[in-house]
């Protein structure tokens, strides 16, 4: 039966009950995702599906780790710099980390500032976060080019199990993708922050309505969970 309710104005207004009400609520937004934009909404979205696509890379990685009868490559020796004569283990993964985390400190303050409208601040830590993973992108460049120099393809390597190869260029390649589109979007937003384009409302790519600075959180969402990621890499796959 359908249950009566009561609308602003005190008349009664009729409800479907039972799964149709369900419908209802969940089609008309009256509970779902309640005072919440819907670019954030998407954005939540949007990194719920990549954490699968993460979670799926990982879990087949650790599976084909543990169940490879060949010996694993020591990422300890594989990803070790000769510096001063001497080989240092995972020196180059170690600042990697510490600047892609530094990231987020950057950017978390740019959102601080992007509520509180300084524009100049706003812009100048978006473009220092751009920064620091422009070099994160940079220093796994030339991490790939040492490896490939070294022998190392998807089929096979010169220290164990040839899947290595594969898990390593798939996982740190699908991270390295969704950091360098952070970068190019990171530069962009900052430069219409420092134009003024969401203080004047001027119309174009991405600019919301006057005032609204919520696109530098939707931002810094992304940039997190591209930090976040990149710790259960270094854990799993350099650590381990």
């Amino acid at each position: 039966m359908a249950e009566p309710a009561l609308t602003n104005t005190g008349e009664a207004l009729t409800r479907p009950a039972g799964w149709q009400q369900i419908a209802a609520d969940w089609s008309s937004d009256q509970r779902a995702f309640k005072n919440v934009s819907w670019g954030k909404v998407m954005m939540w979205i949007f990194l719920l599906s990549d954490t699968f696509i993460f979670s799926c890379f990982l879990l087949s990685y650790m599976t084909v780790r543990m169940s490879t009868t060949v010996p694993w490559p020591n990422p300890s020796e594989v990803f070790a710099l000769t510096i001063g004569g001497k080989s240092i283990p995972l020196i180059l993964i170690a600042i990697m980390t510490f600047i892609l985390i530094s990231s987020s400190g950057t950017m978390a303050m740019a959102v601080n500032f992007g509520y509180r409208r300084d524009r100049a601040r706003t812009a100048a830590l978006m473009l220092a976060t751009a920064a620091f993973g422009a070099t994160f992108v940079g220093m796994q460049a030339f991490e790939w080019t040492k490896l490939i120099t070294e022998g190392v393809r998807p089929w096979g390597n010169p220290w164990g199990a040839v899947q290595f190869g594969s898990s390593f260029f798939m996982i740190t390649g699908f991270h390295g993708t969704h950091v360098t589109i952070g970068v190019i979007f990171l530069i962009i937003m900052a430069r219409k922050v420092w134009r003024g384009d969401f203080d004047q409302e001027r119309r174009g790519f991405f600019t919301s309505r006057k005032g609204n600075y919520e696109v530098v959180e939707i931002m810094g969402l992304y940039w997190h969970f591209v930090d976040l990621v990149w710790v259960f890499i270094f854990a799993l796959f350099y650590l381990w």
